[in-house]
């Protein structure tokens, strides 16, 4: 006899009203969830998996009107009093968001953050509440969890608050913990970790799991059965096993498929080089008491020398805080280093700001969250001409011409333009940050985590359309991500980093076919275990 659901989910509709006008947003999804069991739902962005998830502890706001049933442990939480959801909520069912700088308070230590929730649901405080919270930070892999007690936020690289709000939501021992994106900004090694835990938990607590993702290589690795989702409803479920080996909707057919592959064009022989480092190294001083004497550093990067040539793509890889991007905050000029550092043949350490003016025009960044680079208050046209009006356009042309002609190269309708940030999904921002930059024809593009945060559909357009922009202009790429899978599609040559260290340097076939460190070897375990 089938154990009854822990979560049981019947025709569940729900809809958004703005303007007198309503969109329906969830049209009818059916699912349950057994005791013990990790069910994943699947789909692209605004195929409706948050708000589905959401809706089960009724945290959508007045906006919404949803419709059918939700029971938990058999107690209706569709309509439920105060008293019962603030009970459920945190306690039996905890969230962990995608995006913990929304959801962590920046004016609160974690100590405080961690310990509000503790002292609601099981009343400990003091020594207890804080042996409690260091063991819940040992659990998710934060390093020296008790020097971390005082530190705020934005003290923290994007990993380490992730693990921070996996801490928060497993403080209270939950029954159902419902994970939305929980390992998107992680790096392969914490995110195999990550999924290793919360497998873990599940097996000795009999947790039940509701895992929400874009990425299939996890959802083989961890969940049971599948759901799914497109435009509001469920299209597929069963099995996991099944699902992969035989999927039968063609929507799940194409999200199997994609999976960015092949290599980059080869580098021209004679190809100039773009940049160049050598025995770079940036410390960050740390200054404690009343006269800020420095105490310490902290070495962000240590003795690196790289190079990057017209045409060619060089993958920077490592954990958070392995010091990838501030390395290519240096190259660029936009962080203070120590060492050098070559654009064209020329030292550019001594430019000065007038100087650099024009380093700045040939050197453009594509940053990984495209929302929050993007401002909420410009249109599309005005974000993409926005460097025209400091550096001028590059041939001559009209601003407007200029963003049309970049537009309709990265894929952008330019009827579209004069449309805000919001109006525009995840995979058209990152398009749109992708046309502020090449708008200038740059020579070097720094990409930080591009794809990371995007559906895997939307992934593979975006390598697609950054190996055509790189064929067309012959542009040297310094790409930064965790994604290996990506790296090695795009990537001519590799540099591991690790803790500020360059760990190994070379050509990207050979450190992926025959690694020569043990860190290598685990980021690429880590990555490639997952598919």
């Amino acid at each position: 006899m089938t154990s009854p659901s822990i979560l049981s989910v019947r025709d569940l509709k729900v809809s958004f009203s703005q303007d007198g006008i309503s969109t329906m947003a969830v049209k009818g999804v059916s699912f349950d969830i057994q005791r013990g069991e990790t069910v994943a739902l699947v789909g692209e962005s605004g195929s409706g998996k948050s708000v589905t998830a959401l809706s089960t502890v009724s945290l959508l706001g007045d906006a919404a009107t949803v419709e059918g049933s939700v029971t938990y442990e058999g107690q209706q939480m569709i309509g439920a009093d105060d008293a019962l959801l603030r009970k459920v909520r945190g306690n039996d069912i905890s969230f962990i968001f995608q995006e913990p700088m929304t959801s962590l308070n920046p004016l609160h230590t974690l100590e405080k953050q961690l310990a509000e929730s503790i002292l609601l649901h099981q009343g400990l405080t003091g020594d207890a509440a804080r042996t409690k919270i260091i063991e819940l930070l040992n659990k998710v892999g934060i390093r020296d969890p008790e020097q971390r007690l005082t530190s705020y936020p934005h003290q923290l690289s994007g990993g380490q608050r992730q693990r921070v709000m996996i801490a928060m939501a497993l403080a209270n021992g939950p029954e159902l913990l419902i994970a939305d994106e929980p390992t998107t900004a992680l790096d392969v090694t914490i995110q195999a970790q990550i999924l290793e835990l919360l497998a873990e938990l599940k097996r000795s607590e009999e947790m039940s799991l509701l895992f929400i993702t874009h990425d299939l290589g996890i959802v083989r690795k961890i969940a049971d059965r599948v759901c799914v989702m497109k435009s509001g409803e469920i299209v597929e479920t069963g099995p996991t096993a099944e699902i992969f080996e035989n999927p039968q909707h063609p929507y799940t057919q194409m999200l199997l498929s994609a999976e960015s592959t092949g290599l980059p064009d080869p580098v021209a022989p004679n190809a100039e080089q773009i940049a160049s480092t050598e025995n770079l190294k940036i410390w960050f001083p740390i200054q404690r008491g009343l006269l800020k004497r420095t105490v310490g550093y902290v070495k962000a990067v240590n003795d690196a020398s790289i190079a990057v040539r017209a045409g060619e793509t060089v993958g920077i890889v490592g954990e958070s805080g392995s010091g990838k991007t501030t390395l290519a905050l240096a190259i660029m000029r936009l962080i203070s280093s120590e060492g050098g550092i070559t654009y064209r043949g020329q030292d550019v350490r001594a430019w000065s700001t007038r100087e650099l003016r024009r380093l700045r025009s040939e050197m453009q960044i594509v940053f990984q969250d495209p929302y929050g680079s993007l401002s909420p208050r410009m249109t599309c046209e005005q974000i993409i001409a926005e460097g025209l009006s400091v550096h001028g356009s590059p041939d001559g042309r009209s601003p407007r011409d200029a963003v049309i002609e970049v537009m309709q190269e990265v894929g952008l309708d330019p009827a579209t333009m004069h449309r805000y940030p919001h109006e525009f999904s995840g995979g058209q921002r990152q398009r749109i940050a992708i046309a502020r930059a090449m708008v200038l024809r740059p020579r070097l593009v720094v990409l930080d985590e591009p794809t990371s945060a995007l559906d895997m559909t939307v992934q593979v357009q975006i390598v697609n359309l950054l190996r055509e922009l790189q064929r067309k202009y012959d542009l040297a790429y310094l790409f930064i991500s965790h994604d290996l899978k990506v790296v090695r599609a795009m990537s001519h040559k590799v540099i591991v980093m690790k803790q500020g260290d360059v760990v190994e340097y070379g050509e990207a076939q050979q450190i992926f076919d025959a690694p020569q460190t043990d860190y290598t070897r685990t980021l690429l375990s880590a990555a490639f275990d997952l598919v």
